[in-house]
C-alpha cells in the first residue's frame, strides 16, 4: 500500500473519506446495558464526534453532540426531564431530534429563534441488546439481515471489548483466516495428530504447515473467504467467515445444542482506538451466557469493558506455557490472543512496511473492496449493501477435495 492509501482506510474522523463511508452504516453505539431505563446520560465518541446518549423521560432513544449549542457545556451531566435532554448551564432543552424545545432564560423561552438552532443528532434503533446509530446523510438503510435479529433474545449474548489501536487492524486479522493455525494453536488443537512438536512440545511451524491455503469470493455486501487444509487425498478441511462492509466479519462457532456465528465489529472511537461489538448467537437452542462467558473471556474485563491484560503488563505471557500449552504464551482464549497481536502492531499500522504473501490475497482484496466503496462515496454513489434475501456464509467442517469451495458456498446461501 501507499502511504496515501493507507491514511485513506485507516482515517475515520468527521469529512474525512473512509469517515464518511463508514457513517451510511447503521454501527453499534452502546450495549443496552449501559444504558438501562432511568440511567445517566451516557458520554461516548464514536469514528472521532463526542456525543452523548440517552433515553428520555418516555424512554425514547436519542444521541446529539455531547456540547451544547448555547455555551459548550458537556450535555451528560444534564437533567432528563419534560420530552428531552436539558443543559444544568442555562436550562436549554434539546429532544431527541436535536432540536431546542425550550430556553427558558430568554423571553417567551426562546420561540422567536429557538427553530433557527439545530443540534447535531443521530437516529437510534435497539436490536438484539445493542443500540445501533446511522451518521449518515438521507434516510438511513435498513439493518443488515444478521442471525441474530431474527432469533429469541434468549439465544444471543453480545458484550464489547476496548482495542487501544486502529479498527482495521483487528478487522484484517479476522480475514487474515491463516493465522489460526498459529496465534490460536493450542494443546486442545482439534487435529491432535497435528498438535506435537519434539518431545510433545508444540511445533513452531504452527497447526498444519504447508497443507493450508487461502482464497476469497467476492459478494454483494463485502467478502467471503475461505481457508482450505488437505486432511487426506479426497478430503479438505474447510473453514469459511465473511467480511461485511464495511467493518465486521462473521465466524463460524458451534455452541452446545447447534450452530451459529459469532460477529466481530470493529467500531472506531477514533483513529487510534476502537470498540470490538462481538455478537455470538445460536440458531437452536438458547445460550448458557455463563458458560459463554467462561468460554470466551478467561481474563478480567473491567467495568469499562477493557482487559487488565494489556501492554501494560505485557498481556501476562508465559513463556515456558508456549513450549506445551499454548503458541502464545496466553492460554487458549482467542480474545486475548487477537488483542495482544491487533495492539502491538502499534496503534495505527504502517502498511507501507509489510511484505505480503500468497496467502496474504484475502486481505489485499479486502482493501481493495473497502477503497472502492470510499471512492464510490466520494463520487456520491451508494455503497454497497447486503441483500436482504440470502443469508450469511459462515461454516467449518470437511468437503470432497473435488468440490469448489465456492459453489458450496452459494448452495447454502
Amino acid at each position: 500500500m501507499t502511504p496515501d492509501e493507507n491514511e485513506l482506510l485507516t482515517r475515520t474522523g468527521p469529512r474525512t473519506p473512509c469517515g464518511e463511508l463508514m457513517r451510511r452504516y447503521w454501527q453499534p453505539a452502546a450495549l443496552s446495558e449501559e444504558l438501562p431505563a432511568g440511567a445517566p446520560p451516557l458520554p461516548i465518541k464514536l469514528f472521532g464526534e463526542e456525543l452523548v446518549l440517552f433515553r428520555n423521560d418516555q424512554g425514547r432513544l436519542g444521541l446529539i453532540g455531547l456540547h451544547c449549542v448555547h455555551r459548550g457545556a458537556d450535555l451528560s451531566y444534564g437533567r432528563l426531564e419534560d420530552g428531552g435532554l436539558r443543559c444544568i448551564y442555562h436550562g436549554w432543552l434539546y429532544n431527541i431530534h436535536g432540536e431546542i424545545i425550550d430556553m427558558p432564560g430568554e423571553a417567551d423561552g426562546g420561540a422567536s429563534f429557538r427553530d433557527s438552532i439545530r443540534h447535531e443528532a443521530y437516529p437510534c434503533e435497539e436490536r438484539a441488546g445493542v443500540i445501533f446509530a446511522y451518521m449518515g446523510p438521507g434516510k438511513p438503510p435498513q439493518l443488515p439481515n444478521y442471525g441474530f435479529f431474527s432469533v429469541p433474545e434468549n439465544h444471543v449474548h453480545v458484550t464489547k471489548l476496548y482495542h487501544d489501536c486502529n479498527y482495521l487492524q483487528a478487522n484484517e486479522g479476522n480475514i487474515d483466516l491463516l493465522h489460526v493455525s498459529f496465534l490460536h494453536f493450542s494443546d486442545k488443537d482439534r487435529q491432535p495428530a497435528l498438535v506435537a512438536g519434539p518431545a510433545g512440545e508444540l511445533s513452531g511451524r504452527g497447526n498444519a504447515p504447508g497443507t493450508e491455503t487461502t482464497a476469497a469470493d467476492l459478494t454483494d455486501c463485502g467478502l467471503r473467504v475461505c481457508k482450505l487444509r488437505k486432511i487426506a487425498p479426497d478430503k479438505n478441511y474447510i473453514r469459511v467467515l465473511e467480511f461485511v462492509m464495511p467493518n465486521s466479519c462473521a465466524a463460524p462457532a458451534r455452541q452446545e445444542g447447534g450452530m451459529g456465528y459469532l460477529v466481530n465489529w470493529h467500531v472506531p472511537i477514533d483513529d487510534v482506538s476502537h470498540w470490538k461489538y462481538m455478537f455470538l448467537f445460536n440458531w437452536e437452542a438458547p445460550l448458557d451466557k455463563e458458560a459463554v462467558l467462561r468460554d470466551r473471556f478467561t481474563f478480567e474485563i473491567t467495568p469499562d469493558y477493557k482487559s487488565t491484560l494489556n501492554k501494560s503488563n505485557r498481556y501476562k505471557q508465559n513463556r515456558e506455557s508456549m513450549r506445551t500449552e499454548s503458541y502464545t504464551g496466553t492460554g487458549q482464549n482467542f480474545q486475548l490472543h487477537d488483542l495482544l497481536i491487533t495492539e502491538t502492531i502499534g496503534n495505527l499500522q504502517d502498511r507501507t512496511q509489510e511484505h505480503l504473501m500468497p496467502s496474504d490475497a484475502p486481505v489485499v482484496i479486502s482493501r481493495k473492496v473497502l477503497m472502492k466503496a470510499v471512492r464510490d462515496v466520494q463520487e456520491g454513489l451508494e455503497p454497497p449493501r447486503m441483500n436482504r434475501s440470502r443469508n450469511i456464509v459462515s461454516l467449518y467442517g470437511t468437503i470432497p477435495s473435488s468440490t469448489d469451495w465456492k459453489e458450496y458456498c452459494k448452495e447454502r446461501e
